[in-house]
């Protein structure tokens, strides 16, 4: 036989069991937030098998910095009872019969240090759910514990799970009074009523429990496929490697989350705010060539799960997450821009994210604020400060009317969250 042949013959091989999956795709987006160094990337690797920290400074400093993705599918075995049914393989751990398949999900890894709140912030935009992780060998809440739920409850994110990692570290006395610690901390919180569920991401012990609990407390949300489609932009991308030939250059390729309508191979789209061109900021026009979802190519794709737009532009235009926080649809059908927002302030008590306990200082004019509007963010300076205040945008964003803005402010040199806005 032919080398051709066999190539062929195996590239048919490979390619018979991907039918099926095709119709696995994510459904529903679950973010993982909580303190830095509370186990959130090794409980994405003990459900997904994929580690999300992928970036240079990632891996040399040990903290997640970006945004990380990965999508897992659930199953359920027929024979083994509750929880123990639950796994992330199709075959049964425990008996090893055929399970059934549930759904596949997409995880959103959000960074926990301090200074990267506002990747969580943005981040938030996506989640359709939330996975709040909390270290059982630390006392509850820690700072980004707290400045974290107040982002999720912002964000207008309810179905959440408690997870109570690092059990593995801790004696069974110490786990229970962790556990009340955390009780009192949801209390009057937007997680009050959540699941608490003890594991040991380290050692995947107690993980069917947790996926039961996602079954049960964060399920698909419904989404309107024919309205204009919207997505939002969290990261772009240049593919190209160094030296690549003109002619078999790709065009830059952005990825997000579809929130309504459908986008297909073929259609021409917008992207807002866009890029500044002689000292005006004018939108992008350009044309889908691509779709994926779960790495599978589409040819079209509707709201649920996370995915990745090829495009004809200029992928100079789309490297280092140079187009994050922009909005993408049909021309003229997307939400409109604005570089100067009015809004209804609400302020919290106290600033959240601080070991220190300190009250949040009225707005004044002339105070410079950080707003992050779905998946993009731009510092802003208070012209008017009323009932209803104005403030005048660095960068422009695209958002739409009755959105919420989250606001950060300086405190003792970090940004720290201490309210939010209702754009009117």
């Amino acid at each position: 036989m032919a080398k051709s042949e066999k190539k062929a013959q195996s590239k048919g091989k490979s390619e018979k069991p991907r039918k099926p999956a095709a119709a696995r795709l994510p459904e529903v987006n679950i973010g993982l937030v909580g303190h830095v160094d509370h186990g959130k990337t090794t409980l994405t690797e003990a459900l997904s098998g994929k580690w999300t920290d992928t970036h240079s400074e990632e891996m040399k400093r040990g903290i997640t910095i970006k945004l990380g993705y990965a999508d897992i599918s659930f199953y359920k075995c027929k024979k083994c009872g509750e929880p123990q049914c639950y796994s992330t393989s199709s075959k049964c751990l425990r008996c090893f019969s055929d399970c059934d398949y549930l759904r596949t999900v997409s995880f959103v890894d959000a960074p926990g240090h301090e200074t990267l709140m506002a990747t969580v912030l943005a981040g938030a935009a996506l989640m359709d759910g939330a996975l709040l992780v909390i270290a059982a060998n630390e006392p509850c809440p820690q700072p980004q514990t707290s400045e974290h739920l107040v982002a999720l409850d912002i964000a207008g994110i309810k179905n959440i799970v408690v997870v109570q990692n690092k059990i593995d570290r801790v004696s069974k006395e110490e786990a229970e009074e962790n556990h009340k610690q955390i009780k009192e901390f949801l209390r009057g919180t937007v997680a009050e009523n959540a699941s608490i569920i003890p594991v040991s991401a380290q050692y995947r012990a107690n993980i069917d429990a947790l996926i039961a609990a996602i079954q049960q407390h964060i399920p698909a949300p419904r989404r309107d496929r024919k309205k204009e489609p919207k997505m939002l932009v969290a990261r772009s991308f240049d593919v190209n490697k160094p030296g690549t030939p003109i002619a078999k250059l790709h065009g830059g390729v952005l990825g997000g989350s579809l929130l309504q309508g459908e986008l297909r191979v073929g259609d021409e789209i917008e992207i807002r705010p866009g890029i500044n061109v002689k000292d005006q900021i004018k939108p992008i026009i350009t044309e889908i060539s691509g779709l994926q979802k779960a790495k599978l190519d589409q040819e079209s794709v509707t709201p649920g799960g996370l995915l990745g737009v090829s495009t004809k532009l200029d992928p100079s235009l789309a490297k280092a997450d140079a187009l994050s926080g922009s909005v993408a649809g049909l021309p003229g059908k997307l939400p409109p821009v604005w570089d100067e927002l009015s809004l209804k302030i609400n302020m919290l008590s106290r600033v959240v994210g601080s070991k220190e306990a300190i009250k949040v200082e009225p707005l004044k004019e002339g105070m410079p604020l950080m707003l992050t509007a779905g998946t993009s963010r731009t510092l802003g300076m208070i012209t008017e400060n009323a009932k209803v205040s104005k403030i005048k945008l660095k960068l422009p964003i695209c958002a739409e009317p009755g959105e919420r803005v989250a606001l950060s402010r300086q405190v003792t040199g970090r940004w720290r969250l201490v309210g939010w806005g209702e754009i009117v």
